[in-house]
């Protein structure tokens, strides 16, 4: 075998284990979640407290993160989403939100928001039921 096919072969297994198929849509979601939760917990921010909202970006975010490979903004409207994703700004979480802890989607609300709920936390089974109305 060439070594181009031995690189290959070596890139498609993980400890002799094929690796996995990109991630569910469910595994997307769960991912994101998680991350919501860590990333408010970390910067001292919080849920919206119409969980709907929180639930609504969540999805958004997973739907993004599996069709164009990166957590874009799905608050916004792109001419070109892939070019967004590629240039980051509005990758979740986005340079506004880094920058000033200013979260478009209502996602990440600071202490002194009248929208923000006193919860860090939102359970993927909430996120599913909200999302399905």
């Amino acid at each position: 075998m060439s070594d181009a096919a031995n690189s290959a072969s070596a890139a498609a297994h993980v400890d002799g284990a094929p690796l996995e198929a990109a991630p569910k849509a469910a595994d997307s979601l769960e991912v994101i979640r998680k991350f919501a939760e860590t990333y408010a917990k970390r910067t001292g921010t919080y849920f919206c407290s119409d969980p709907g909202v929180t639930a609504v970006v969540l999805e958004g975010l997973a739907r993004h993160k599996d069709e164009l490979g990166g957590a874009l903004c799905p608050c916004r409207h792109y001419e070109d989403k892939e070019a967004e994703v590629a240039q980051a700004f509005w990758n979740c979480p986005c340079v506004p939100m880094r920058e000033r802890k200013e979260c478009h989607c209502m996602l990440f609300l600071t202490e002194d928001n009248p929208f923000r709920c006193d919860s860090q936390n939102i359970s993927l089974e909430d996120v599913k039921s909200l999302v399905a109305g």
